[in-house]
C-alpha cells in the first residue's frame, strides 16, 4: 500500500540529543515515530527501512552509525519480526504472490506512463496466472506486461 502524504507541519527531524550527541538515523525515526500523527505511516513503511539499516546512503555496508551498532531487526505491523536484509528478502519470499503482484502494478505502471485503472486489472490478474508457474520471474512479468492488451493500446502521452 502506497502510504498517504504527510500532513501539513511535520516537524523535522531531531538530530542531536540534548547532551549534543548526534542520534542514528534509526533513533531519530524512531523519536518522530513516537508522534501519533506521524506513527500511523511510519509504523508500516521504517520497518522495511530499518531491515536495511547497514546500508549508508550509497550502498556500502557498515556495521556501525554514529559510534553505535546498527540495529537492524524490524516489526511489521502485523507483528512480523525480521532481521535484515536476509529477513526482509525471507519475509517476500513468504509472499511472493502480493510481492510480484505489486512489482507487476509498478512496472504496468511505468510502462503505461499513467496510473493503473481498474480496466488494467484483467490484465494485471491474467498475467499473475500466467507467471505464477515459474514463480513469478521477472522476466516474465516483463514479458507479460510488453505482451498485454493495456500495453498494446496505450496512448501516446507526448500528444
Amino acid at each position: 500500500m502506497p502510504p498517504p502524504i504527510p500532513p501539513p507541519g511535520v516537524p523535522p527531524l531531531e538530530e542531536t540529543k540534548g547532551n549534543g550527541r548526534k542520534l542514528t538515523t534509526r533513533e531519530q525515526m524512531e523519536k518522530h515515530r513516537a508522534n501519533p500523527t506521524c506513527a500511523g505511516c511510519h509504523d508500516k513503511i521504517d520497518p522495511l527501512g530499518f531491515s536495511l539499516e547497514n546500508y549508508d546512503v550509497i550502498g556500502r555496508w557498515r556495521a556501525s552509525d554514529e559510534g553505535g551498532p546498527i540495529d537492524a531487526t524490524a516489526k511489521m505491523v502485523s507483528g512480523r519480526k525480521f532481521t535484515g536484509p536476509q529477513g526482509l528478502k525471507q519475509m517476500f519470499a513468504d509472499r511472493k504472490e502480493e510481492f510480484a503482484q505489486a512489482t507487476l502494478e509498478r512496472l504496468m505502471t511505468y510502462a503505461l506512463g499513467r496510473e493503473l485503472e481498474a480496466r488494467d486489472l484483467p490484465a494485471v490478474r491474467r498475467i499473475l496466472r500466467r507467471t505464477a508457474g515459474g514463480e513469478y520471474r521477472f522476466h516474465d512479468l516483463v514479458l507479460g506486461v510488453t505482451q498485454s492488451v493495456p500495453f498494446a493500446l496505450r496512448e501516446n502521452q507526448e500528444r
